[in-house]
């Protein structure tokens, strides 16, 4: 019984829609991010200078809180882990021993 239970663990895999991203691509989502506010942040700061107005301090707002809601995000790390991966059951239950196990007969 206790071969059983082995063996249908070890039958099961990890779907590949589960994994984690990398962490080069989770970085790379980061920095572009972290790019694109920044982008828009020196677009705020021309602007208050060019606009006159209730706008012009919009724009000085928006370029006052863009880095740390920028910053934030940057360091803000890898997705939570939720719950384990589902695993990919394929039903075999009728499996080859492996080389390791000694012969009964």
């Amino acid at each position: 019984m206790l071969w059983r239970a082995r063996r249908s663990a070890e039958a099961s895999a990890y779907r590949i829609t589960t994994a984690r991203k990398s962490v080069a691509d989770d970085q790379a989502a980061r920095v572009r991010g972290y790019v694109i506010s920044m982008t828009i942040r020196l677009l705020c700061f021309i602007l208050a200078v060019v606009t006159t107005g209730v706008v012009r301090w919009v724009f000085v707002a928006g370029a006052l809180i863009i880095p740390y809601i920028a910053v934030v995000f940057a360091n803000g790390g890898r997705e939570p882990v939720g719950d384990a991966p589902d695993t990919l059951h394929t039903g075999l239950d009728r499996a080859l021993p492996s080389g390791n196990e000694r012969r009964s007969s």
